[in-house]
């Protein structure tokens, strides 16, 4: 029985290799404070870090950038929005990788957006149209939320559906370079990134 199961886990991790199978994931960081008033005033703060994208790059240590650009394509400062792009660069000579936020929400005790994986805002060549500039393949899915539960918060990065953008007409030049990142660097940068992130939104 153990032996099936070791076999089973080796042939899903090959096709997720091959770009066939999907992974989910979840990252996350908790804080409690003294009471519901301290913790309700801490989440306020977290709402703020969560929809600021660009300061994410200004955390501590090896990190990746993080830019916001507006749904033109075009450099933007302030919160996320639906329709938004983002750049995300990871340390090491990798290429630029970009998502595009499709949903937010914002509430009393939750905040939280989701991106997916989307081709250059910028690139309006006819001959690359379809490409998707990022590691992972068009159905996945990333969110981010920040909750309060009466005198504590929690932050988490969700990620859904992740595929090695490394089959098709959607990974263009970069399938070769994108298993390398998704299966490479990315393995082992990608705890250590989302849990800095959510131990950031949290304020740890």
């Amino acid at each position: 029985m153990k032996i099936k199961k070791i076999i089973s886990e080796v042939k899903h991790e090959l096709d997720v290799l091959m770009g066939n199978e999907t992974k989910d994931k979840c990252f996350s960081s908790d804080h409690t404070f003294p009471d519901v008033s301290a913790a309700s005033k801490a989440f306020a703060r977290s709402v703020d870090k969560l929809f600021d994208v660009n300061a994410w790059t200004n955390l501590p240590g090896i990190n990746s950038e993080f830019r916001l650009y507006d749904s033109a394509g075009r450099p933007k400062t302030g919160s996320a929005e639906v329709g938004d792009f983002i750049r995300i660069d990871i340390p090491g000579p990798t290429p630029e990788n970009w998502v595009k936020v499709i949903d937010r929400r914002s509430e009393e005790k939750l905040a939280e957006f989701t991106v997916k994986p989307c081709a250059d805002p910028a690139e309006n060549d006819e001959s690359v149209q379809g490409e998707i500039e990022h590691f992972f393949g068009e159905e996945a899915r990333s969110t981010f939320r920040v909750q309060q539960t009466d005198n504590r918060l929690v932050a988490y990065e969700i990620g859904q559906n992740e595929s090695i953008n490394n089959q098709g007409g959607e990974a263009g030049d970069r399938a070769v370079a994108n298993t390398l990142i998704a299966e490479g660097g990315w393995l082992f940068f990608q705890k250590m990134q989302w849990k800095k992130l959510t131990d950031y939104l949290v304020h740890l």
